[in-house]
């Protein structure tokens, strides 16, 4: 198949199974870094590049579907979008919420870990995580995995707009403008910021550079990819560089090898996360679908938001209640993983896939 064949299809694709596969490689890492007790050296120590891999994912997604209705409709819904977002993050977010609140309120001992919980419920609860709560305390912070949640939200409080913006550009050239200036300027920013730089007008602990330093560069990079794809052109450069069968696995290969070798800047890690994604979608018969497109992998990829919720408080509970030779990292990993993976799929079945049911459509 030519790269006009492979776009035809590629836009016509209800569904891409390899990003659930993908979610499900996001996902593993991300549990082990929370089995771990402290930083490990080498790749045991990257598992929150998983998150990294969720942003791109994200990113790319959230970008092609607006892109196609627009394509469809003349025009992007802001309220049906939000609509969406809503029945699919908000209720299973706060139920497990609710769940935390409980056991500081029960369970949690009159320790400064719960007088904490409860003065950073606010920012909790209005996705803000990562711009008021303070990290910079000597206890765990009880319902920290929220700062990601935060920063996807925060962007997507505003993508929408940027894409819908295009609409009244008169040129068709010109429509693509204001979306990847947006995202070129957010990476350049968030770059600087992760570089040092900006500390004249943004110092260290000020609730701006906070601000600025939540942006986050993968969903950035997922958000470029999306826009690159979607136009003839930039699907034919993409589909020359990433289209043949083996380009996955070469992506893949470089992406484990960066987290393998120290000191590979985090950029770079993320970028090969933006490429492999790509080679992903660009042609679905890649070399990495016999793994990818497994139905148990795309399974825990599917309900990986529930996984991600539930696991931090699952270890935590593991820890305490098995025996002291079986809360190391690796038996917490195998006994805690399979029983995460239930929980999240009976909420998967009870709660998210009929409330999925009723988001509106955009095709």
């Amino acid at each position: 198949m030519g790269s006009d064949g492979a776009y035809e299809s590629y836009r016509s694709a209800a569904r891409f199974p390899s990003l659930d596969g993908l979610r499900c490689v996001s996902i593993v890492p991300v549990f082990w870094h929370h089995c771990t007790t402290g930083p490990l050296p080498g790749i045991l120590g990257k598992g929150p590049l998983g998150v990294d891999l969720f942003f791109v994912i994200s990113g790319f997604l959230i970008t092609t579907l607006l892109l196609r209705e627009r394509d469809d409709t003349g025009r992007i819904s802001a309220r049906g979008f939000y609509a969406r977002r809503a029945l699919r993050i908000f209720p299973l977010y706060y139920g497990v919420l609710a769940l935390y609140v409980v056991n500081a309120w029960l369970i949690m001992p009159h320790a400064p870990q719960r007088a904490h919980f409860f003065r950073s419920l606010p920012f909790f609860a209005t996705y803000t995580t990562n711009w008021f709560v303070d990290f910079a305390v000597p206890h765990p912070v009880s319902f920290a995995f929220s700062w990601s949640l935060a920063a996807e939200e925060q962007f997507y409080l505003v993508w929408p707009w940027v894409l819908g913006a295009t609409l009244f550009a008169s040129a068709p050239r010109t429509r693509w403008l204001v979306p990847v200036l947006v995202s070129l300027a957010l990476l350049a920013v968030d770059q600087g910021v992760e570089h040092g730089l900006w500390m004249g007008a943004l110092p260290e602990g000020s609730l701006a550079r906070r601000m600025v330093a939540s942006i986050a560069s993968p969903i950035c990079m997922g958000a470029l990819l999306g826009l690159l794809l979607h136009a003839r052109r930039g699907y034919r450069l993409a589909y020359a560089v990433l289209g043949r069968s083996w380009s996955a696995a070469i992506a893949f290969g470089a992406l484990v090898l960066s987290a393998y070798l120290d000191g590979v800047p985090l950029w770079l890690a993320q970028l090969l996360m933006t490429l492999l994604v790509a080679a992903c979608v660009v042609r679905p018969d890649h070399s990495l679908v016999a793994l990818l497109d497994r139905p148990w992998v795309r399974w825990v990829g599917t309900v990986s938001y529930g996984i991600y919720l539930f696991h931090v408080g699952l270890i935590t509970f593991a820890r305490r209640a098995l025996p002291d030779a079986l809360t190391t990292p690796g038996w917490v990993l195998v006994l805690v993983f399979p029983v995460t993976v239930a929980v999240a799929s009976a909420s998967f079945v009870a709660l998210e896939r009929p409330l999925l049911r009723l988001r509106p459509r955009t095709r």
